[in-house]
Order: structure tokens, then C-alpha cells, then sequence
């Protein structure tokens, strides 16, 4: 990295926690419960690596090889690791034991791929149940309608400890920077709360990424997924190529 480069990502850092502690203000929260996630997808090593020391805690990786690529080198070292993307079942091995949380839980299957995995390491993996709240064909996660049954299924299982939930929405409209989508989440989100499963915490809603971040935080999300605001927009060079 240049100078220039490590300018400009302290600056985009510092900007988006002031973004954070504004939207955390504005909706009347603190902005300490507010966890900043740098979705480090397609970023190299020493750039993962500098955001860390400007005070990164949590690092999100999306794709399994190229977390392990990246564990390799380092350059988690001093943050918290968590893995944000698409899981495949067959895939699952190589993560447990290396991430504290899997956020991308969108099926009772995979679930249960987790646990299995887990246990054999004696391990019990934190994880969060996705939902699928625009009910986009494209895209995995669960229905608003399957989550209960999932939470009672996989609640069951000691291997695995749900920590709370995560979606990504629809692309965000400009107008309502997808305000409904989070405010049915919050719900969801409650709604289990109140339950009180056992072997469920709700301690995480994990939901707005770079376009949409503040109206999540202002719905009730004390997780935000944040990549280009952080990394900018496309400045990957090789990582981009080898993707």
C-alpha cells in the first residue's frame, strides 16, 4: 500500500464510525453496542492487515478460500474473525475452529453440517440464523416463516449456539434505504426474543452494508456489514483478479 492508500482508508475508517455514532444518536442508542464488521471480501492481505490497526475489531470474510488464504498470512491477527458469506456444507470444515462466528446460517441443513463439524472438534460454534427477507429467489437464507422451526430445531443441538440473526435485503432504494425489510426484521428478532429458547442468546441483529447502514441502525441492527465504505469502491488489483 502507498501512503496515499493508508490515508484514505484511516479517513474512510474514521468516516464511517462518525456515521455510526450519528445514526446511533439519532434514533437514540449508543453508539458502543453498534459493531463495526469490515467486510474484507476481495481486499489483500496488508490491506486487511492496516485496517486492523486503525482500530478494526471484527473482520468478515465472504469466501472460504480466500479466508484461508488470508489466515495464513496473518492477517486476522488482533481482530475478531467471523465469516459473512455463502456456505456451502462441503465447505464447512475448514472454518470451524478459525471463526468465532458464521453469520450466513440460511438453512436447518447447514446448521446441522456446522454442528457435526463442531463437535467432532469439541466445539460449540456461534452462529447466526440468515433470513431471506425480500424472499429473493437468488439468494439463500431462510423464510420469515420457516425461522421459528429452525430455531426450535437447531436449538436442540449442543454443538451450536445461536447468537442472533442476519439478512441481507433487496439492493437499497435510494428513498427507503429498505426500511420496511429492517423493521421486519426487528420483529423477527424480537419475536424470538421473547421466547426465550434455551441454548439461544438474541445478541445480534446484523444487518446494513454500505448504502444502507444507518436506516439498519436506526431499525434496531447493533451489527452493520460494511465493505466499500471501508475499502472503497474497486480497489482490489490482483485479489479482484484472483476471485
Amino acid at each position: 500500500m502507498t501512503v496515499q492508500e493508508k490515508q484514505e482508508l484511516a479517513l474512510r475508517i474514521r468516516n464511517v464510525r462518525e456515521r455510526i455514532e450519528r445514526a446511533a444518536q439519532a434514533a437514540g442508542r449508543d453508539a458502543s453496542e453498534i459493531h463495526l464488521v469490515a467486510a474484507t471480501k476481495m481486499n489483500d492481505a496488508e490491506r486487511v492487515k492496516y485496517a486492523i490497526s486503525c482500530g478494526i475489531h471484527i473482520a468478515g470474510e465472504n469466501r472460504v478460500q480466500e479466508l484461508l488464504d488470508k489466515y495464513d498470512q496473518h492477517a486476522y491477527d488482533g481482530a475478531d474473525l467471523q465469516f459473512i458469506g455463502t456456505l456451502q456444507t462441503n465447505k464447512v470444515k475448514y472454518l470451524i475452529g478459525k471463526v468465532s462466528l458464521i453469520q450466513s446460517v440460511g438453512s436447518i441443513r447447514l446448521g446441522e453440517a456446522i454442528a457435526k463439524e463442531a463437535a467432532k472438534h469439541s466445539l460449540r460454534q456461534d452462529i447466526l440464523l440468515e433470513v431471506n427477507i425480500g424472499r429473493e429467489e437468488a439468494k439463500s437464507g431462510l423464510l420469515p416463516e420457516e425461522l421459528d422451526a429452525a430455531v426450535c430445531h437447531l436449538c436442540e443441538n449442543p454443538a451450536l449456539h445461536i447468537r442472533g440473526l442476519m439478512a441481507i435485503p433487496p439492493i437499497a432504494d435510494q428513498t427507503t434505504k429498505n426500511l420496511s425489510y429492517f423493521h421486519e426484521m426487528h420483529q423477527l428478532f424480537v419475536d424470538i426474543l421473547t421466547k426465550k429458547y434455551d441454548n439461544v442468546n438474541m445478541d445480534y441483529l446484523s444487518m446494513g452494508m454500505t448504502n444502507d447502514f444507518e436506516t439498519a441502525i436506526a431499525c434496531g441492527a447493533n451489527m452493520v456489514r460494511i465493505g466499500t465504505a471501508i475499502f472503497g469502491a474497486r480497489l482490489y488489483g490482483a485479489a479482484q483478479q484472483k476471485a
